[in-house]
């Protein structure tokens, strides 16, 4: 049997992680999934109908994370960099076809993060009826802060969400507004793939979301869960 110096034709990446609020133990990151306009008025924002259809995913890789605090380049290829503020789900244990009464019990914890965006990509994308990854899955396009375990989270249906980028708020609302709840979603989820320890689920945007320039600081937050700080930088060179 190889060794593990030997097992890999090349070094195998280090594995994502989250940090975890008062801990220097960190959560494993394996997939990162995003639900699709979750709120009515942000729905209404980009243009489609509030109604509640069936929901819809995209992901990202799982190496987007960036820890709370963290500055991010600009990045390449746009010209309309967004912020999304999100309620982000983590889960702890594994399972299909999970029953909404059932859901939370598969969650470790919960925290806030926020789905970077180069909107300009991903409407052409979306016009063109071809796929969101190069408007939402690029480096370091996923930012969270210290998740939260289970046990301390308040709840995971009511709760001020809000972002402001140099001080000015954009985005204020309530997660009591989501159009799918966090059990309905994981439900959902787990219907059409198995969900597994390490997952991450984000659960939408509320309106407000809005354009980014280097030099900008974003804070954001939960109400009674966790906050989030950080910079957009210059570009990468």
């Amino acid at each position: 049997m190889a060794s593990p110096e030997t097992a890999y034709v090349i070094p195998p990446p280090t594995p994502a992680s989250v940090a975890v609020a008062g801990s220097d133990r960190r959560f494993p990151v394996r997939r990162i999934f995003c639900v699709g306009r979750n709120y009515a008025a942000h729905a209404r924002e980009m243009g489609r109908d509030p109604d509640r259809e069936p929901p819809f995913f995209f992901t990202k890789p799982a190496d987007t994370v960036v820890d709370d605090g963290a500055s991010v380049p600009y990045p390449p290829e746009t010209k309309d960099l967004h912020h999304e503020i999100e309620l982000v789900v983590a889960v702890g244990r594994g399972g299909t076809d999970i029953a909404e009464a059932d859901a939370t019990a598969h969650l470790w914890g919960a925290t806030v993060g926020i789905d970077l965006t180069r909107r300009d990509l991903q409407l052409a994308a979306r016009d063109l009826g071809r796929p969101w990854d190069w408007g939402k899955a690029f480096d370091r396009s996923a930012p969270c802060a210290p998740l939260v375990p289970l046990s301390d989270v308040r709840a995971l249906d009511t709760g001020r969400i809000w972002l402001a980028v140099n001080g000015d708020v954009r985005q204020n609302a309530d997660i009591a507004e989501l159009i799918w709840s966090v059990p309905e979603i994981v439900s959902i989820i787990s219907g059409s793939m198995r969900l597994e320890p390490g997952d991450l689920v984000f659960t939408g945007t509320p309106a407000g979301v809005g354009p980014l320039v280097p030099g900008d600081r974003l804070t954001g937050g939960i109400n009674g869960l966790a906050e989030i700080t950080m910079d957009i930088g210059e570009p990468s060179a």
